[in-house]
C-alpha cells in the first residue's frame, strides 16, 4: 500500500497540470465567441487534428494511463509479499514442528535403563573440589552427565576448542573476570577436562586395585585426590548453557571440530553441528609421535604398541603390564624416563622385565648435562629398568609371538609390548580451515605475545607458538605452561591485553626420591654450570610435597613472586664425591645470559629462578647467584 502511494505522489503533478489545461481550454472557447458563456454544462473535446480539443484528449489518455499503471503496480506488489510471507510463516512452521518431534524423541534415549550398579555413596553426592584442591571427586565422569542432547547451543560467547589444561584454565579466567560468562568446551575425548601428569608419574604407584577406573591417587604427601580438575556437578549440560542465568562452564565430550569459518565466527563439528562464537580459544594439544619404523611394520606391531598420551592409554599399558612378561620403552626423554621408573618399581613385585631404549648417552640426554644425564641413567637401573644406550630402531618384526626389536648396530631386543615415548606432535588440523599460520621451526599456530593468532582467536598449551619477549619465540609442551598461558589467554578473550611474559615452568620426577624442576631454554646443546651440594633426607619430592602440600607443584609455585631474594650467608662445603649430584642448580647460558634453569631436587625456589631469567643479565660467578637458592643449609 505504501509504494501505491509513492506512485501517486509521483504523478499527482501531471494530473494537476492537465486539469488546468482542460479549463483554460474551455475558457478560451468562450472569449472566442464574444460572450461569456452562461453554462457550460459539459467540456467537449475536439477530434480534430489541431486545436485544443486534441490537448485535452492527450492529458485524459495520460491521465488514464499513469493512475492504471500504478494501480497495477501496486497489486502486483502487493500480492508478491503476500506469497512470500505466507511462505516465510509455513518454513518457521516446519521448523518448529521438527524441533519439537526431536525433544519429544530425546527423553525415552536418555532414560533407557543401563545394566550397571548402583553408584556408590560417594559417586551420587560428590563435593565441589572448588572449595579446596583435594576435594574428594568422583572416579570417571559419567558420560550422560555432560552429554549433549539433540538440542546443542546454536552460538556461545566463549568457545574453547580442546578439553585439557590450558582449556580448563581459560575457562577459570573467564568466568573469573566475567561471572555471568557461558563457556563451551568441546572435546574430542569422552572424558571432563583431567590433568596429564599423574598419568606418567603417581597414579602408577597407587596401592589401589582399582585405579584405573577411579582414577584417584596420593600424592607423594599422602593427601588423596582426583586426576580430574572438577566433578560433573561443576559443569552444566551444553543444552543448558544458553538458559543459565548466571551462565557457567559446558563440556561437550567425543565431538570434533573439524572446521572453522574465521570470518563468520562458526564453526563446524564431526556430526556438521555448526556453532557459532564470539570469542574462540584453541587449545587442541598434540598427537603422539610414532616412529616411521614402527608404522611400516605392519598392523600386527601396531596393535602391541601403546603411543602414550590419554587416560585410555593409560589404563591400556596398566593391563598390558599385568599380562605380559615384558615391556620395551622407546624414548630416553621426559615421559620415556617417568614410564620406566614406574614399570620397573612394579616389576619387582610382579617379575616384569622392563627395557628402555634410546638414542642418547643417557636419559634426558637432550636436556641434562652429559655428567648429570649419565647419573641419572644409573639411578634409572636401580629402578629396575634395562637401560639401551645409543639405540636406533632399524626393523621391527612379530616372531613366535615376541616382537623383536633389530637395532642398527646389530643387538637384538625381543619383547612384548613397545610403548612408543618419542615426542609430540602439535595438533594443527584446523590451520588450513581456519587460515592461520603454522610455525615452520617449532611447529604450532603462531601467535602473538598476548596469544591471539587472528581477530576473536587466540591459541594456548601445546599447539601455541608464541612470543616470549625475554626468550624469542617458543612452544613448550608442559603442565604448567598450560596453566599459565590458558589462564593469560583468558584473561585476554575478556579483554585484557595482556602479553606472556611469565615464564612457565616444569618438573619431573623419577619416584619419590629423584625430582627437578626447570624453567627457561634447558637444552643440552647450550653451555652449562652446575653448582651441587650434599643432599638431605628432605631434598626429595616426597618431603617437598610434604612441605608445601599439594602433589602438583606447579598449581602452587606460579602464584608466587620473587622480589629480592637474599644469598645464603653459609659458605659452599666441599663436596665429599665429585659425582654426587644430590641437589644443585644447573645454570644453561646463551651469549653468557642466563636463559634456563634446572632445579635438582631442590623445591619451592622457583619464583627466584624465574626472576633471575627475567633480569636478563650476565653473572661473572655463577656460584655466588647458586647460593641465593640456599642449597648449602641444611
Amino acid at each position: 500500500m505504501l509504494k501505491c502511494n509513492t506512485v501517486c505522489k509521483r504523478f499527482a503533478p501531471l494530473v494537476r497540470a492537465s486539469s488546468t489545461v482542460c479549463r483554460q481550454n474551455v475558457r478560451r472557447a468562450g472569449l472566442n465567441n464574444v460572450r461569456t458563456p452562461t453554462c457550460v454544462p459539459v467540456a467537449r473535446m475536439s477530434t480534430e487534428p489541431l486545436g485544443g480539443g486534441g490537448d485535452n484528449l492527450k492529458y485524459a489518455l495520460l491521465v488514464g494511463a499513469a493512475f492504471v499503471g500504478s494501480l497495477t503496480y501496486a497489486v502486483v506488489t502487493l500480492k508478491g509479499d503476500h506469497q512470500r510471507s505466507v511462505k516465510r510463516m509455513e518454513d518457521i512452521s516446519t521448523r518448529l514442528q521438527k524441533s519439537t518431534l526431536h525433544i519429544q524423541s530425546a527423553p525415552p534415549a536418555l532414560s533407557k535403563p543401563k545394566p550397571e550398579a548402583a553408584p556408590s555413596a560417594e559417586q551420587s553426592s560428590p563435593p565441589p573440589e572448588a572449595a579446596a584442591p583435594d576435594a574428594e571427586t568422583t572416579g570417571k565422569p559419567s558420560a550422560d552427565s555432560t552429554s549433549p542432547s539433540h538440542k546443542l547451543p546454536s552460538h556461545t560467547p566463549y568457545l574453547l576448542i580442546g578439553g585439557g589444561t590450558a582449556s580448563f584454565a581459560a575457562a577459570r579466567s573467564i568466568r573469573a573476570r566475567d561471572p555471568g560468562a557461558k563457556v563451551l568446551i568441546v572435546t574430542d575425548e569422552p572424558d571432563l577436562p583431567y590433568m596429564r601428569p599423574p598419568l606418567s608419574k603417581e597414579l602408577w604407584f597407587s596401592d589401589d586395585p582399582s585405579v584405573t577406573e577411579t582414577l584417584r591417587f596420593k600424592q607423594w604427601n599422602g593427601k588423596e585426590r582426583s586426576i580430574y580438575f572438577q566433578p560433573p556437578s561443576f559443569y552444566i549440560n551444553p543444552e543448558d548453557l544458553d538458559s543459565a542465568e548466571n551462565g557457567g562452564v559446558a563440556v561437550l565430550t567425543s565431538k570434533k571440530v573439524v572446521h572453522m569459518d574465521v570470518r563468520g565466527n562458526k564453526v563446524k563439528l564431526d556430526d556438521d553441528t555448526e556453532i557459532s562464537y564470539d570469542k574462540c580459544l584453541i587449545a587442541t594439544g598434540g598427537i603422539p609421535r610414532s616412529l616411521q619404523v614402527l608404522e611400516r611394520s605392519g598392523e600386527e606391531v601396531m596393535k602391541r604398541t601403546t603411543l602414550f598420551r590419554k587416560i585410555e592409554d593409560f589404563k591400556s599399558l596398566d593391563k598390558v603390564s599385568r599380562s605380559v612378561n615384558s615391556i620395551t620403552i622407546i624414548g630416553g626423554g621426559f615421559l620415556g624416563s617417568e614410564l620406566a621408573c614406574a614399570l620397573g618399581r612394579k616389576s619387582t613385585e610382579s617379575g616384569l622385565e622392563v627395557v628402555q631404549m634410546f638414542p642418547e648417552k643417557g636419559n634426558m640426554g637432550k636436556v641434562l648435562p652429559e655428567y648429570l644425564s649419565n647419573w641419572t641413567t644409573e639411578k634409572v637401573k636401580k629402578e629396575g629398568v634395562k637401560i639401551i644406550s645409543e639405540a636406533l630402531v632399524k626393523s621391527v618384526a612379530c616372531k613366535d609371538d615376541k616382537l623383536e626389536i633389530q637395532l642398527k648396530d646389530g643387538r637384538l631386543v625381543r619383547t612384548d609390548h613397545i610403548v612408543a615415548a618419542v615426542g609430540l606432535e602439535p595438533n594443527v588440523d584446523l590451520a588450513k580451515s581456519a587460515g592461520l599460520e603454522v610455525d615452520s621451526d617449532f611447529g604450532g599456530y603462531r601467535v602473538n605475545a598476548e596469544l591471539q593468532a587472528r581477530s576473536n582467536i587466540w591459541v594456548a598449551g601445546d599447539a601455541a607458538c608464541f612470543y616470549d619477549i625475554r626468550l624469542g619465540r617458543r612452544r613448550v609442551e608442559h603442565h604448567d605452561h598450560a596453566v599459565v598461558s590458558g589462564r593469560l589467554a583468558g584473561e585476554n578473550m575478556t579483554g585484557a591485553s595482556k602479553p606472556y611474559w611469565h615464564q612457565s615452568m616444569f618438573w619431573s620426577d623419577l619416584g619419590p626420591d629423584v625430582g627437578y624442576e626447570a624453567i627457561g631454554i634447558v637444552d643440552s646443546s647450550l653451555p652449562t654450570v652446575g653448582v651441587f651440594a650434599k643432599a638431605t633426607a628432605k631434598d626429595t619430592p616426597k618431603a617437598a610435597t610434604e612441605k608445601s602440600g599439594t602433589g602438583i607443584r606447579s598449581e602452587s609455585e606460579t602464584e608466587d613472586t620473587a622480589t629480592s631474594p637474599v644469598a645464603s650467608a653459609t659458605p659452599a662445603p666441599a663436596v665429599e664425591h665429585k659425582d654426587d649430584y644430590g641437589k644443585g642448580v644447573i645454570f644453561y647460558l646463551r651469549d653468557k645470559v642466563v636463559v634456563g634453569i634446572i632445579l635438582w631436587n631442590v623445591f619451592n625456589r622457583m619464583p627466584i629462578a624465574r626472576k633471575i631469567i627475567k633480569d636478563g643479565e650476565e653473572h661473572a660467578d655463577l656460584n655466588e647467584v647458586a647460593k641465593l637458592f640456599n642449597i648449602h643449609e641444611d
